[in-house]
C-alpha cells in the first residue's frame, strides 16, 4: 500500500507556489551541498546522502527519484491536486525501508527551506511556518 507526505504552502512561508523544476533545483541543490560536505569529510557522501537520480516523464505533474543503490528504489514528487501551492510525495508500493527514511528526511528539508507546513507519512503534522 502506497504512503503519502504533503508540504502546503501556507501564509508566511518562504514562496506561494512551487513548479515542479522548482522543486528539482531544490533537490539538486541538496545534492550539491552533500557533496561539498562529502568533500569537507574526504568521502564521497553524496553517493549515500542522495542515491537517487531524477527521472520525469512526459507527464508535466510529476517526476520521480529512481534508486541507484540495491536499498532504494522510487520516490515519486507531484503538486498537489490541482494545487501549486503543495508538494505532494508518494512511496509507491514496493517502496523500501531506506526509500521511506530518504523520503522523511528529503520532506524535512524541502519543509524547512520553504517554511511551509509538513504532514508526515504517519499523519502527523511538522510546522516551519511561522505562526503567530
Amino acid at each position: 500500500m502506497s504512503q503519502s507526505a504533503v508540504i502546503k504552502l501556507v501564509q508566511g512561508s518562504a514562496v506561494s507556489e512551487l513548479s515542479l523544476e522548482e522543486l528539482k533545483e531544490k533537490l539538486l541543490h541538496y545534492r550539491d551541498q552533500t557533496a561539498l560536505t562529502g568533500t569537507q569529510l574526504d568521502w564521497d557522501y553524496a553517493a549515500s546522502a542522495f542515491p537517487y537520480t531524477i527521472e520525469s516523464k512526459q507527464d508535466d505533474r510529476w517526476f520521480y527519484l529512481q534508486g541507484t543503490n540495491p536499498g532504494y528504489k522510487y520516490i515519486i514528487f507531484g503538486n498537489g491536486t490541482d494545487d501549486p501551492s503543495s508538494v505532494q510525495v508518494v512511496l509507491p508500493d514496493g517502496s523500501t525501508h531506506g526509500d521511506k527514511a530518504k523520503a522523511n528526511e528529503l520532506c524535512k528539508y524541502l519543509a524547512k527551506q520553504l517554511q511551509a507546513e509538513l504532514t508526515m507519512f504517519n499523519g502527523r503534522t511538522i510546522y516551519y511556518n511561522p505562526r503567530k
